[in-house]
């Protein structure tokens, strides 16, 4: 089974999403998370996760007379490959884009009903901006922002400490500035918040 078609899948992209931030669980504790997939169709994806390499069995226990597996994932594994990524067609490609923006808001769903929420106090903040910049700057930016979270990424759980998600989108603009895009006006309008965003 090819890597996208592995990991696009609604629900096998939910289970992955349910192990980053360097997480250890069983298949109850997922099944805890994720309350709306049967437990019939949980175990057949993360037993596909698994033989694919993407889910790997860091340990085993004998519970009541059967064996409780307790997951990881390899992040490594998780990934759609470059190779893969450009031979991938424009419905494909938008199809992929689909599977991550409907993730995106059943995360945002999921939030909301956690309720009563604080955006400020949560930390929940969604944005848009616009930058103009050359492809070598483009570069130096991906870089800056990798030195960032990288080091971030590799926290394990602790006291005090809560799993945050960051989704990011980068989109080509409009290849050429209007008479409007100005230096000075860029400056006067800080980046911009959708609505209700702290």
């Amino acid at each position: 089974m090819a890597s996208a078609d592995l990991l696009l899948h609604p629900v096998r992209l939910r289970i992955v999403k349910a192990f980053l931030g360097d997480r250890a669980l069983t298949i109850s504790q997922l099944a805890a998370e994720l309350d709306d997939v049967p437990a019939g169709s949980l175990y057949r994806h993360v037993g596909l996760l698994t033989r694919a390499g993407v889910l790997q069995v860091v340990a085993e226990r004998r519970v009541r007379g059967a064996v409780e597996r307790t997951y990881t994932l390899r992040l490594f594994a998780a990934r759609i490959g470059p190779d893969e990524v450009a031979a991938m067609t424009l419905d494909e490609h938008a199809r992929a884009f689909m599977a991550y923006i409907a993730g995106l808001l059943a995360d945002f769903d999921r939030y909301l009903a956690t309720g009563p929420v604080d955006p400020i106090r949560d930390g929940a903040d969604y944005r848009v901006a616009a930058m103009w910049l050359t492809d070598a700057e483009f570069v130096d930016f991906l870089r800056d922002l990798n030195k960032i979270a990288q080091p971030r990424l590799a926290n394990p759980p602790g006291k005090g400490r809560r799993r945050r998600m960051l989704y990011s989108v980068l989109l080509p603009g409009s290849a050429k500035p209007s008479s409007d895009d100005r230096s000075s006006r860029t400056a006067r309008h800080p980046p911009t918040r959708s609505g209700g965003s702290p």
